[in-house]
């Protein structure tokens, strides 16, 4: 004790440095596929599906910008855009989180009910889309079509961002628990 004081009088030590964050382990059960699956865990994958949501979101805000300005060649190009990253989106989304996530708690009987709705429903979410843009795609060809795009558009923009909501809420944290 007297060798502390000497080196650093009556004032206490100063505290030890911090020791760098350890890196949180992998569960055991993600060091492998799902069961019965080869769908590995992505530790990066829910903020690849949010930087995805906000891109989606911007790319309808553009969508409806040029429909709200009259561009309908503009919204038409937009919306051609948008079903392919939602396309792309969609599928990363299916494969790699639902799948992995009904296999990896189809033990849980209440998560995989809640992941199995989650998924059902993004099915006929999806599937609705998927007739929105083909109904619209020749938008700018078919200037008659503008008046029920826009007001169909605020739907389906009301419906994809409480679907994103309910999914980064709930969903999400299922895959990162």
């Amino acid at each position: 004790m007297s060798l502390l004081r000497k080196i650093f009088g009556d004032s206490p030590p100063p505290p030890a440095p911090e020791a760098p964050p350890m890196p949180e382990p992998v569960p055991a059960a993600r060091s492998g596929p799902a069961p019965g699956t080869q769908i590995h865990y992505h530790p990066a994958l829910v903020h690849q599906l949010t930087d995805e949501h906000l891109v989606l979101l911007q790319a309808f805000g553009a969508i409806q910008s040029a429909a709200a300005q009259g561009n309908l060649a503009e919204a038409a190009s937009l919306l051609e855009k948008f079903r392919v990253r939602l396309q792309g989106h969609l599928l990363t989304e299916n494969v790699r989180l639902y799948i992995y996530l009904e296999h990896q708690l189809a033990g849980d009987p209440s998560s995989f009910a809640l992941i199995h709705e989650f998924r059902q429903e993004m099915d006929g979410i999806g599937k609705a889309l998927a007739a929105f843009l083909r109904k619209y795609q020749n938008l700018a060809a078919e200037p008659g079509l503008a008046p029920a795009f826009v007001d169909e558009l605020a739907g389906v923009g009301k419906v994809l961002v409480e679907r994103i909501q309910r999914e980064e809420a709930t969903l999400y944290p299922l895959y990162t628990a």
